[in-house]
């Protein structure tokens, strides 16, 4: 969420970075809804002041025996009573529909964001490995013959519908790998703490990281009021809601693997083949919680240990750099790196690593405590992927198939796999 004072004092910056964002005028908005929230608020206090004043004169009325005196100081008590109830209540209103507007506004992206209008504008900002030269033509990781048996669209279908898969045997165990590796790597090698979640949250965390008020249609509510997470976002960054943190306890350095649940509203006819874009699925979440001079650096830091799993899975991929059309509602900078899946010819994203300023630090009330003195600050708060368990999957069988159906899988998975580093053309490990 934005400050409103920052508005008030400068709203050509605001209406400047909301342009970036594509809103033009927005401030005008904001300060009307402000200014009549602000004079129903000095209206109640005064008010409240001529309640009182009469307060005071009515018992000396009564002293008086002045009785017409005593009934009109009595009335208007009543009545000033009465319009400091309806001035607050209005005050509330306005109070509600400026906290609604602001709450639908996205985050200023920093200065040096690149502009421009969809993914084909951002920019590359780093790139590691080269692509395997098959001596064949490479096929999507669902096609490959010894992951056929291990994995079941037609039989997820029957059950859950589109979007659904059922993994089994040799391919379940990689994929369960896979996540123990991510997990394990950035436990040992990245010092973030392990944390495990729930998956059911209360309305208001979506509130607090942005998925809510605009997003609502790409989440799953169930019918008692709780909603699915699209990502441990939601729950780690939600662990500081409402609280006030000592600065020594910063920076807060969490990561989870947890089902993800999204409903993929207007991905209609996108990647509907293989299991690349899945209702349910499960991803590696990296969270921090910082000081505010410390994001920057945090964020490169979170940059790198994402990179870091697909290197040691010796998994060829760029990052990029998103541009104004292609970041997301609640990231003042997004660093977005995308795998190479040779079945489909082309890099496509494994994670999103994102700054975000204090935008959800606003929304959930979480601050720290200077630990210097002063009034507490708000804290800044980092996302990103460590990485989309399914997509690591992909990308390693298609990068690892052979020609005879075999997928040669990388080393580092050889300690959770027992050795077996074969996926055989008859879909077991070897």
């Amino acid at each position: 969420m934005h400050d409103i004072k920052a508005i008030r004092e400068n709203p050509e910056a605001f209406d400047a970075a909301m342009s970036r964002r594509g809103l033009s005028g927005v401030s005008s908005e904001v300060l009307a809804i402000d200014a009549a929230r602000r004079a129903k608020i000095g209206a109640a206090e005064d008010a409240k002041a001529e309640q009182n004043k009469a307060s005071k004169l009515v018992g000396a009325a009564k002293a008086k025996g002045d009785e017409a005196e005593f009934e009109r100081l009595r009335a208007l008590v009543a009545d000033k009573k009465a319009e400091v109830a309806r001035l607050n209540d209005e005050a509330k209103e306005e109070d509600a529909r400026l906290t609604e507007l602001l709450m639908s506004l996205p985050n200023v992206m920093y200065d040096d964001v690149p502009e421009g209008a969809n993914e084909d504008d951002n920019v590359e900002i780093h790139r590691w490995g080269t692509p395997a030269a098959f001596d064949f033509t490479p096929k999507e990781h669902y096609e490959i013959k010894g992951v056929k048996a291990g994995m079941d669209f037609e039989t997820a279908a029957k059950i859950s519908g589109a979007r659904f898969v059922i993994l089994s045997g040799a391919v379940a165990r990689i994929h369960r790998a896979l996540a123990q590796f991510m997990i394990d790597t950035h436990v040992d090698n990245h010092g973030l703490t392990e944390t495990m979640t729930p998956v059911l949250v209360r309305e208001e965390m979506l509130y607090g990281t942005g998925q809510l008020p605009k997003f609502g249609e790409d989440s799953y509510k169930t019918t008692d009021g709780w909603w699915l997470i699209p990502t441990a976002e939601v729950t780690l960054t939600n662990i500081v809601n409402n609280v006030t943190v000592d600065e020594d306890t910063l920076p807060r350095r969490y990561v989870a693997d947890t089902q993800c649940f999204r409903s993929e509203a207007g991905s209609a006819g996108r990647d509907t083949s293989g299991m690349l874009r899945q209702h349910q699925f499960e991803k590696v979440e990296m969270v921090s919680i910082t000081r505010p001079d410390q994001s920057e650096a945090e964020h490169a830091r979170m940059t790198t240990q994402a990179q870091n799993i697909l290197e040691a899975l010796n998994l060829p991929y760029r990052t990029v750099n998103l541009c104004s059309g292609d970041i997301g509602f609640g990231a003042k900078r997004t660093h977005d790196i995308e795998v190479w899946l040779p079945g489909q010819d082309k890099y496509r994203e494994i994670s999103s690593v994102s700054t975000c300023g204090d935008f959800q630090a606003r929304r959930m009330n979480a601050r720290f405590k200077p630990k210097e003195g002063g009034k507490p600050e708000f804290v800044h708060t980092l996302n990103g992927s460590g990485l989309a368990v399914g997509r690591c999957l992909i990308a390693v069988l298609e990068n690892g198939q052979n020609a005879d159906g075999s997928v040669t899988l990388p080393e580092a998975l050889s300690p959770y796999l027992r050795g077996k580093l074969t996926l055989t053309a008859e879909g077991t490990l070897a």
